[in-house]
This record gives structure tokens, sequence and C-alpha cells, in this order.
């Protein structure tokens, strides 16, 4: 018998989906036949799969060890030493400011992303334990692009990545980018368009006017620094679509410096030699929670949190005046 008790990490969730990551091997058939079967219980009683957990709940399976091996495992995927930038951490949360270059999320098997190092992060500073991910593993919130860097939200708990979830869902927490593009911009401005997505070559196009399956998309700039070539702006997504600030700031003949797909390639060559700038100069910069933020991370709200800009942006900066 092997008695499972529900932590806050695992806290809110269905019984049938927190038994489905325990027994990853098993099929929903045999999960649900042991349910009807009585050799799966839920605080002494008998259960359906569809109860919802709460925390200290005690889930007792009436299995052989040999079976419950057979059906259960955890694959952590090993990944080499890296010291991730944590901008802030509690027992729901972590902020991490992510390096350009680094995958937010697996876009294939064989991938090493961001979710990887912060598994590693937790087992290594005892948050969390091998058992623990055979229930529960942490994921973002929210994604970055491969070449994007700055800060991404990720959940340490059921319950910190479902409130993370919703005030994004909702658009009341706000993010703020900087990013350098070519060009004067000395005025603010909110741009309009139309963006189509082409999946098969994981780019998109801007119309100014509605095309076969666009979405409309809104983009706000503010120049924060104005060089002689170049200009610092803060980005805010009023809509949030694939790739939409670089696509849509190249489309009014502002592109982002080192932007490999939407860029000027002769732009990009020279901040190359120049600065060895090889990679789009995009950052998430800032993030605002909003004035009520859902359990358990309510004492996030108002909170507001920045990720330094990075090296590449200081020597343009520098070497730019901007």
């Amino acid at each position: 018998m092997k008695l499972l008790t529900v932590t806050e990490r695992e806290a809110g969730q269905r019984l049938d989906k927190m038994l489905a990551k325990y027994l990853n091997l098993a099929g929903k058939g045999f999960i649900y036949k042991m349910i009807r079967k009585k050799n799966i219980t839920l605080n002494g009683r008998r259960c359906d799969g569809s109860e919802k957990l709460e925390e200290g709940d005690q889930i007792r399976l009436f299995l052989s060890d040999e079976t419950i091996g057979r059906f259960s495992s955890v694959p952590v995927q090993p990944v080499k030493k890296t010291s991730l930038d944590v901008i802030y951490e509690d027992e729901n949360i972590l902020l991490i400011n992510k390096p350009c270059g680094m995958l937010s999320q697996k876009a294939a098997e064989s991938d090493v992303s961001l979710v990887e190092y912060i598994t590693a992060y937790l087992l290594e500073t005892g948050a969390m334990t091998e058992e623990d991910l055979k229930t529960f593993r942490p994921s973002v919130c929210n994604r970055l692009d491969r070449n994007t860097s700055g800060i991404v939200i990720a959940g340490k708990t059921l319950g910190g990545l479902q409130a993370m979830g919703a005030v994004l869902k909702d658009r009341s927490l706000h993010k703020y980018y900087q990013c350098i593009v070519k060009g004067r911009v000395e005025t603010p401005c909110r741009i309009r368009g139309y963006l189509r997505k082409n999946p098969a070559a994981n780019q998109v196009s801007v119309f100014k006017d509605p095309v076969p399956d666009s979405q409309a998309i809104e983009t706000e700039y503010i120049p924060l620094s104005v060089g002689s070539a170049y200009t610092r702006l803060q980005v805010t997504l009023i809509t949030g679509r694939s790739h939409q600030i670089r696509a849509h700031l190249a489309s009014i003949g502002r592109p982002i410096l080192g932007d490999p797909k939407y860029g000027d390639p002769v732009l990009n060559r020279e901040i190359r030699q120049k600065y060895g700038v090889s990679t789009q100069l995009l950052h998430s910069w800032k993030l605002v929670m909003p004035d009520a933020v859902p359990e358990p991370c309510a004492g996030l709200a108002g909170r507001s949190f920045t990720a330094p800009l990075p090296k590449d942006f200081e020597r343009v900066m520098a070497g730019e005046k901007l």
C-alpha cells in the first residue's frame, strides 16, 4: 500500500489528474479500474476521480510496490550546471531573468529548456524532490522567444501556476519590454495592424488591413532615449501575438537591432562588427502585478519587478549614447 498526502504544491487539481501524473506509465483505463475496485481511495472513502484535492487529503493506493514501480517513473532530464538569475522566489512562484538563446519550453523532446533548468534548480536547492515530481511538474506561465531575454514567470505549485495564469489571461498583469530600433523615434505612439502567422516557417506577416486568417494587433511604444541613428523604446503589448513586437515594429520601418528574422541585415552586420551583438536587442524588462491577485499569490498584489538589461544592450547604449 502506498499513501500519498496532498501538499500545497498539488492542491486544487482533480484526483484523476494527479493519479495520471503519479502513475504516468499506466493508461486511464487502468487508473479508473483501480478506482472502481476501491484499490484507490481518498481519505479512506470510495472516490470516482473527479474530486478536487485539498492540502492534507490522503490518497491510498492498495497496489503492490512492483505494480507502482512499473507504472510510475520520473524522467528527470540531466542538464549542465547553470546559475539561474532568480529575480524573485517564494513558496509558489519563481521570476527568472531568462538569458538570450534559451528556450522557454521544449520544442522537441531532445531540447533542454528553461523548464529543465528550473527543475534542476528546485531539486538542487531542496525545494522539490524527485518524489514530488511524480505528482507535480514546475512549469512556466509565460513564454519568450528563444532570442528574447527577460522575465519569465514559473510556477512551483499548482496554485502558483493557476494564479499567475489567471492574471496573464485577463491581462491585468502588465509587461513592459525594452528594445533598440533603427532610426530616431521622438514621440510615443500606439500602432495597430493585422498579423498572420505561417506556422511552417515560424514567421508572421503584418498588414495594415485585415487579410484571411489574420488577427488584429495593437502595440504601444514610448521612446526612452534617442540617438543619432537608433532609439531605445519601452514597448507594451496591448494584444499578445506571436512575434508581435518584432514584426510590428519592422512593419513601420523600425526593425529591432540584431533581429535575424524581421531585422535589417545590413544594420545587423554593422552592430555585430561594431559591438559584437549577434542577437536581437529585445528584453522583457518589467512586470507590474495587478491590485488583486488570486490566492495563494495575493501577497504579490501591486508589486513590480525588473530584470537588468543584458550586456549587449549596455554596449550599444554606451556606444550610441542612448
